[in-house]
This record gives structure tokens, sequence and C-alpha cells, in this order.
């Protein structure tokens, strides 16, 4: 079990509950969770601890809403996805601490960037032609940050909300996207050696935190309408990112 002060569990718990919560009812809240791991454990270690508090999540986002899922979305992503994870491998296989955090930067930038530039690329997921450039786009830069940083999320959440879909549709369609996508980064991070016994124990600690904010999530989904949960999402997307720039 790491060797850990009481103030940093508590922050740990803290990201674990998010981690629940971002999946089932507040889509783009998980990169704070990314932040507080890679500012308490190593950046590398951080991501394939925080990978199985996912897969976790991931199962609750499932079940709650498989019945909500736009498959012709996940399948215009699905090749882009396959090279940004392929990418994220390669790049991880060479790079140490130092470089998985200034890359995680660049990442956020990035991510900032998109959500300052939403309204455009909104119209142009409109269209049959653009749509596909934008899957491209989105898909590839998504599974690369997932990959790195366990970061897709505030990308996915503005090609989502591009997309219009309605807040179930939006987290049905997220919810298979991050299982299928983290169920295949397992391997590749057990592989590079990101996922440690220490690790697994710290998870097993966490996993009522992500179970809690799992069901809370539900229940405010249910609850929320369209207009605030676009707000928020965009609103996470963007205090997350800077938070971890900072």
């Amino acid at each position: 079990m790491p060797d850990l002060s009481t103030f940093a569990w508590v922050l740990l718990a803290f990201a674990a509950f998010v981690v629940g919560i971002s999946k089932t009812g507040l889509p783009g809240g998980n990169t704070i969770a990314v932040a507080i791991f890679a500012a308490i454990l190593p950046a590398k270690e951080s991501t394939g601890t925080l990978l199985l508090l996912l897969l976790v999540a991931d199962v609750f986002a499932v079940v709650s809403y498989r019945r909500h899922t736009n498959w012709p979305a996940l399948l215009r992503l699905a090749p882009a996805v396959i090279v940004g994870l392929a990418l994220g491998v390669a790049f991880l296989a060479v790079a140490d601490d130092a470089w998985v955090k200034r890359f995680i930067g660049v990442i956020l930038i990035a991510v900032i960037a998109i959500t300052l530039f939403r309204r455009r690329v909104q119209s142009q997921v409109a269209d049959a032609g653009p749509h596909r450039i934008a899957a491209v786009t989105y898909g590839t830069l998504g599974g690369f940050t997932t990959m790195v940083a366990n970061a897709a999320g505030p990308v996915m959440s503005m090609y989502f909300l591009a997309s219009r879909f309605s807040v179930k549709e939006f987290l049905g369609t997220a919810a298979w996207f991050y299982a299928l996508v983290n169920l295949t980064k397992l391997p590749f991070s057990i592989g590079l050696g990101l996922v440690t016994a220490p690790g697994v124990l710290l998870d097993l600690v966490l996993i009522p935190a992500v179970v809690v904010g799992a069901l809370l999530g539900r229940r405010l989904a249910d609850r929320m309408k369209q207009q605030v949960f676009e707000r928020l999402v965009i609103a996470l997307t963007i205090i997350g990112a800077v938070y971890l720039l900072l």
C-alpha cells in the first residue's frame, strides 16, 4: 500500500467520488480526478491506477444508460480512436514522468481551444462531410489523451455536445465509448508497467467512493434539464483543464 498522508487519502477519495459522478451524471468533471491523481502519485503510475477506477465506474454507466447509445456515432469514431491509442502507447513506451506531465499540459491547452471554438465545431458536425472530419479529429485526440493521461473526457464531451445528443443519449454513448476504450487500454497499461500492485491495493480502498459517486450521478441525471446539463459539461471541462494546467 502506498505510504500517503491523511490529506492525500482524502484527496484521492474525493477524486474517486468524482470519477463515479462524472460517469453517470456530470461528464467533464473527470479531469479533476486526473489532476489529483497526477499530483499525488508518479505521473505514469497515476494513469494506470486511475484506469482501474474508471473501469469500475464504466460498469455503472453502461448498466444505467445501455438503452440510450448512439452506435453509429461510436462506429464513426472507432478507426480514429484506434490510431490515437496506438500513438499514445508509442509515446508512453519512451516518455518519462516529466514528459508525461508536460504533455498533459499541452493536451489541456488543446482542450481549452476546442471548448472556446465549440460553436464553430457544432455547425460543422451538423453536415455530413465535415462530420467525418470532426470524428477523425476528435477520435484521434481522444484516443491519444485517454491512453496518455485518462484525459479524453473534455475532448469527447465537446464532440458529443456538438452532435446535439440529449442528456441520456450523451451519457449512454459516452458510457459505451469509455468502457470499450478503457478495456482496450488495460492490457497495454499492464504491459507498460502502469498498473502496479500498490496501485491495485489503493484502488480497492477507493472503490466505495466511486460507487457512491456513480449512484449520486445517476440521480442527478434523472432530474437535469438539457440546457443545464450542457452548461455544466462545458463549465466542468474548462475548470478541470485550467486546474490541471496550474
